[in-house]
């Protein structure tokens, strides 16, 4: 759940250093997670009991096909609230071709300053091709490779040392699983054709495969390079062996399945826990790759949700201080003791040390908050992850045709993309 903030302004590059604009009651939208709107409502009760002439009014995202559409339509029609708190960067760059953002780094004076003053270099992997910044780093989610203790006994595998570091390790395992028939399937990511599921399956791999390359570096493609192959070679076979499955969940469709022990193994963050503590007995260990690497080297994905300011606020002053107010060392130990999740700060060690000794799954995945990655900022971003989507659809699940040259073409087309933008 990322605050997107909404803020004065005739467009994504609205207003000039210093112009806050005016002070007053605003609105903002929060996620539905319950975990989140428990923080959402803590913070907005504490800021309103402190500044009476700037309330702020929260409510949860309408309903819709996603939280990104919601915000889409709210920018089209000129109504976003203030603030989101729940926005993918990979939704950046179409939200900023709308107009509906507004430039944090150029319309306030403290802007730059405060962002990475909290985040450090971590900022730099939000900024726009431009060089400045359209959203507020918020929290991270590291994905880290969750598997069941119950099911890997079951298949005689061990569940205190599960040997999952590589991709042979974990065909391996999927071999032992079914041959057992300790769970349905090893591995159950959505499975539809929209692009952002390509986010909970290929991409996290990926990075952790190519140590942290993007999707499209450099005005290109790079799924084809050697890790890419290595890549989309592991997850075919997955697929090929029934080991995964090509159905959409009945349920749940990023937790429900490791959550009621259909699947062996689940891609989640750190939110994962919350999923799964009195339903699955589980231990968490790094993404695998070709080779194997330990965890405080192996890349993953962020799925960070981030703060935006939208053209359709009036009260812009009060949101930036609303934000900064939300970001604040105790409101973002407050976000990790009650989500699990990771505020995206330089000094999370000196903020939530203390907490993190006692909570070792929470350790765990700390090791790899500094090594995280999210989608690339570039125009077209909708578009070229569908691209690579629809391939993965029609070569990777399918099984059908040859693998390297549809991959292929999907990359010529994106780098097609690239150069128009």
């Amino acid at each position: 759940m990322v605050l997107v903030l909404a803020a004065c302004g005739s467009g994504g590059s609205a207003g000039t250093s210093g112009a806050e604009g005016s002070s007053g009651p605003i609105t903002i939208w929060y996620s539905t997670n319950e975990l989140e709107v428990q923080w959402a409502e803590s913070v907005v009760e504490s800021w309103n009991a402190e500044h009476p002439d700037e309330q702020v009014t929260a409510e949860a995202i309408p309903s819709g096909k996603s939280s990104e559409d919601a915000i889409a339509a709210a920018i089209t029609a000129g109504n976003t609230p203030c603030l989101v708190y729940n926005t993918a960067p990979a939704a950046v760059p179409a939200f900023q071709r709308q107009g509906g953002l507004v430039n944090i780094s150029k319309t306030f004076a403290d802007g730059e300053d405060f962002v990475t003053g909290r985040s450090g270099d971590a900022a730099d992997g939000f900024r726009s091709p431009d060089g400045d910044l359209y959203q507020v780093p918020w929290k991270a989610n590291p994905f880290m490779l969750y598997y069941n203790k119950d099911v890997f006994a079951a298949a005689g595998l061990n569940p205190e040392d599960p040997q999952l570091s590589t991709y042979d390790d974990v065909l391996a395992a999927a071999e032992a699983i079914d041959a057992a028939d300790a769970a349905d399937f090893t591995l159950y990511p959505p499975a539809s054709s929209d692009y952002t599921n390509a986010l909970f399956d290929f991409y996290p791999f990926f990075l952790a495969n190519s140590d942290g390359t993007q999707l499209v570096e450099d005005g290109g493609a790079t799924f084809t390079s050697e890790e890419g192959l290595e890549t989309l070679e592991f997850w075919r076979t997955m697929y090929d062996e029934g080991w995964a499955s090509k159905e959409a969940y009945s349920g749940d469709a990023w937790a429900g399945p490791f959550a009621d022990g259909v699947a062996a193994l689940g891609i989640a963050g750190p939110w994962g826990a919350g999923q799964f503590d009195g339903k699955v007995d589980y231990g968490v260990v790094p993404l695998p790759t070709e080779d194997g690497k330990p965890v405080e080297e192996t890349y993953t994905f962020g799925d960070s949700k981030n703060a935006g300011l939208y053209s359709s606020c009036e009260n812009t002053e009060t949101a930036w201080d609303f934000v900064k107010y939300s970001m604040s060392p105790d409101n973002d130990l407050a976000l990790l003791e009650t989500t699990g999740q990771f505020p995206i700060r330089s000094d999370l060690d000196s903020v939530a040390g203390d907490y993190l000794e006692t909570e070792p799954v929470l350790q765990t995945f700390a090791q790899e908050v500094p090594l995280t990655v999210d989608v690339p900022n570039v125009d077209g971003a909708t578009e070229m992850w569908q691209t690579f989507r629809n391939a993965w659809s029609s070569s990777v699940m399918s099984g059908d045709g040859d693998l390297r040259e549809q991959m292929q073409s999907a990359a010529d087309e994106i780098d097609g993309l690239a150069s128009q933008s």
